[in-house]
């Protein structure tokens, strides 16, 4: 068994692990990270977990969300409540002068694609030919696989492949799909996290249950046409509201049933791994899916 180092660097999260690819991580490792954080303190962190790792020599595969630029390693972070103390800076430099080992490369690869790619790899996209999935939390993350190869172009996807891009109601759709929009348009008691709503909609209340039932309805309705276009077989959902995959999942469906979309809708099976191990692939290849 050969294992990898790679890193996922989420909204509110860092993880570091070796991967074994084929079957999973060993040697997993996370940490918060503040997304309002200083350059200096982002970084830190993220070598700071990364070092807790027994050392390794070899690529790094790397999943980070956007904007970013992927083939050389920078942060475009701005306006998008995160991060925005990164902009502009060279992140692969940052890695390979701190990284242990030292690494030979860094790769790094949009972290809803690393998702995807994980999932078909070993998990619940693979023997589809067609994957489509999602991640839900901070914002709308999305991907769309051909024979494991990402598609982020073509007549078949939304520009760019992001479905962050597409609106509902003529406004973005992070205005209604995301964990921001959601607290904000929540009518209950203050919430701390849309966990706590969605505890408060299986205990019965009405106003977190209609909520979540809105939101999912219109995020099925919004992928539908896109799902049937690109002859998605399989959509799988990931990020931190696919923990309330009960509440999540009846109006998804619907959503996409009532606008003709009816792709297999299934919750990610390795949530907290799929990224990485998408990522140790991508690296694997020197960033090129065969």
């Amino acid at each position: 068994m050969i294992l990898h180092p790679a890193l996922e660097i989420g909204g509110s999260h860092v993880t570091a692990a070796l991967v074994d690819a084929s079957s999973g991580m060993i040697a997993e490792r996370r940490e918060p990270l503040r997304p309002d954080g200083t350059a200096d303190e982002i970084i830190s962190r993220i070598l700071r977990c990364a070092r807790t790792l027994p050392t390794t020599k070899g690529r790094w595969g790397v999943a980070v969300p956007g904007p970013f630029d992927y083939e050389r390693g920078i942060a475009l972070f701005e306006g998008v409540g995160k991060f925005d103390a990164l902009y502009g800076t060279d992140l692969g430099a940052a890695l390979l002068d701190g990284l242990p080992g030292p690494p030979s490369s860094v790769t790094f690869l949009n972290d809803a694609v690393a998702f995807l790619l994980g999932e078909w790899t070993a998990g619940a996209a693979a023997g589809h030919r067609r994957a489509s999935g999602i991640t839900l939390g901070t914002g709308v993350g999305s991907a769309f696989l051909v024979d494991g190869r990402p598609v982020t172009d073509g007549p078949d996807v939304p520009p760019e492949g992001r479905v962050d891009l597409l609106t509902w109601e003529d406004r973005p759709l992070e205005d209604t799909v995301s964990s921001r929009a959601i607290r904000a348009r929540y009518t209950g008691r203050p919430a701390a996290d849309v966990a706590e709503i969605s505890d408060r909609a299986r205990a019965g209340e009405t106003a977190a249950q209609a909520l979540l039932t809105e939101t999912f309805t219109a995020l099925g309705r919004v992928l539908a046409p896109w799902l049937t276009r690109f002859g998605a077989e399989v959509l799988v959902v990931g990020g931190s509201m696919a923990a309330s995959w009960d509440l999540l999942a009846p109006p998804l469906t619907a959503g996409l049933a009532a606008a003709g979309s009816h792709p297999v809708t299934l919750p990610a099976c390795n949530p907290q791994g799929a990224a990485l191990i998408g990522a140790t692939v991508y690296a694997m290849k020197d960033g090129e899916i065969p």
